[in-house]
């Protein structure tokens, strides 16, 4: 298997000074996001001690460290490059991870991820302009994306014609195996709403 995440010789030498000052014997470095696949995605890296490590996570022996990558987050790690970079102050070390908020998607990958990458990509930042926001809650048995609008969708006038004209027909346009959508937001809340 290629390795989804590129570590700089640098990086890889940064990391390892930082490691060899835990003073623990085969401590490792952990890598793994929070929220992946959603805009709130963070790439995290931490340190790991002998036995914090999950037994899905994925290890990579490298030249200098040893690194754990959190199973579910390798798919949102694909091309991403830690890097560190030195300078007077010392250093910074970088993670870049293009596809953390949204892994590639392509015709074989899980239906929920192709609905949240049209989500992702196409939908909501038209949607954005408005303050509002689309995300897919669950998938059913008969293949219906339950959505929940957020922001200021929630409430908004304009919600039916929205859902059932701009974002069904471009879900279904993109995901042909989706059968339909439903909405489970409470739209009689409408303290956000951008149309009353």
């Amino acid at each position: 298997m290629s390795q989804p995440i590129q570590i700089t010789d640098n990086a890889q030498e940064y990391l390892a000074e930082l490691l060899a000052k835990q003073n623990v014997e085969g401590i490792a470095v952990r890598i793994f996001i929070t929220q992946p696949g959603t805009p709130y995605a963070e790439t995290c890296l931490a340190y790991c001690r002998p036995g914090e490590e999950e037994p899905s996570d994925e290890r990579l022996d490298l030249d200098k460290i040893t690194v754990y990558l959190e199973k579910n987050s390798i798919a949102f790690l694909e091309e991403a490059v830690v890097d560190f970079n030195a300078d007077r102050m010392g250093g910074q070390l970088t993670i870049k991870a293009p596809n953390a908020k949204m892994p590639k998607v392509n015709a074989d990958s899980p239906l929920e991820d192709r609905v949240n990458y049209v989500l992702y990509s196409e939908i909501n930042p038209g949607l954005a302009a408005h303050g509002g926001e689309i995300r897919l809650m669950q998938l059913t048995e008969e293949n219906v994306a339950v959505l929940q609008f957020g922001g200021g969708c929630q409430g908004c006038a304009a919600v039916d014609l929205t859902l059932k004209e701009g974002v069904e027909k471009t879900l279904i346009e993109r995901v042909p195996e989706l059968a339909g959508i439903r909405d489970v937001t409470d739209h009689t809340d409408d303290t956000n709403a951008y149309y009353r």
